[in-house]
């Protein structure tokens, strides 16, 4: 071997059993927790002035990597595309306000729910319609996002009305603002939401006509990390953290809604 060659290996050896806490560290470094969301639900999901992550769901996200010791990455996905990234060990789990129902649980596994919630009707200004058995007629139209489960109750329970498969929350409220649709089926938040922007144009149906739970979307089998997930969101919940969450990002949804007598989501 040439002189050059063993001075260079040399260095190399020298270097390596100089800095041997360096080379630990790094292997013993935390692995990142990949959280999976869409930003484009405020005020759970969503980007700042600065475009950076924010929300509920995010803080939320926040306080889990900090219980678990480790790094937090958010994955900006859409919605009907983070069952696919978890399955494929994209990300580790999701928090984006997604309803655990029996169907997706077939694929994936839920934590412990952390928020109660349902299905709400965004109508027409001047409708008639008083819940959802007034949308199963047929001439009815009916928008929905998709991958939601506004959109799997429309399908399986307004058979006679028509579905209108939209891929934004926004372009699903503009079918209604616009008289191009009957109804918009989400959440009593995001209906209450849209209201106050179109006061004039609809109406908040803000019961919800079928109750639903938000919860932390996991792989089937990763149960030692479901098992810290569900201890955070005990300890959590006890020290007061989802209550501080709706009076830092709802206080005004907050206030509608006991005006109203419906119960909150996060409390």
């Amino acid at each position: 071997m040439p002189n050059a060659a063993l001075h260079l290996l040399a260095a190399i050896l020298i270097a390596c059993w100089a800095t041997p806490g360096k080379l630990v560290e790094a292997a013993d470094a935390p692995i990142p927790l990949r959280v999976g969301m869409e930003l484009s639900y405020p005020p759970f999901e969503m980007v700042d002035a600065q475009g950076r992550p924010a929300g509920v769901s995010v803080e939320l996200a926040k306080a889990l990597a900090n219980h678990l010791d480790r790094p937090l990455v958010i994955e900006n996905i859409a919605f009907d595309g983070l069952i696919p990234a978890l399955k494929t060990g994209k990300i580790d789990c999701v928090i984006s306000s997604m309803t655990a129902t029996p169907e997706r649980a077939k694929s994936i596994a839920f934590s412990e729910p952390y928020a109660k919630t349902g299905l709400a009707l965004l109508v027409g200004g001047s409708s008639t319609i008083r819940g959802p058995a007034d949308l199963d007629v047929k001439g009815r139209s009916i928008a929905v996002k998709k991958g939601t489960t506004g959109h799997q109750y429309a399908t399986k329970q307004l058979r006679q009305a028509r579905v209108l498969v939209l891929d934004k929350e926004a372009a699903a409220v503009m079918e209604v603002v616009q008289g191009k649709a009957d109804a918009f089926i989400y959440d009593p938040l995001s209906v209450l939401k849209h209201h106050q922007r179109h006061p004039a144009t609809t109406r908040a149906l803000l019961k919800p006509f079928h109750e639903e739970a938000w919860a932390v979307g996991l792989r089937l089998g990763d149960e030692p990390l479901r098992e810290k997930v569900n201890g955070f969101l005990r300890e959590f919940r006890a020290g007061g953290g989802f209550e501080r969450l709706g009076d830092d990002f709802l206080a005004e949804q907050k206030a509608a809604f006991r005006e109203q007598g419906i119960p909150f989501s996060l409390e």
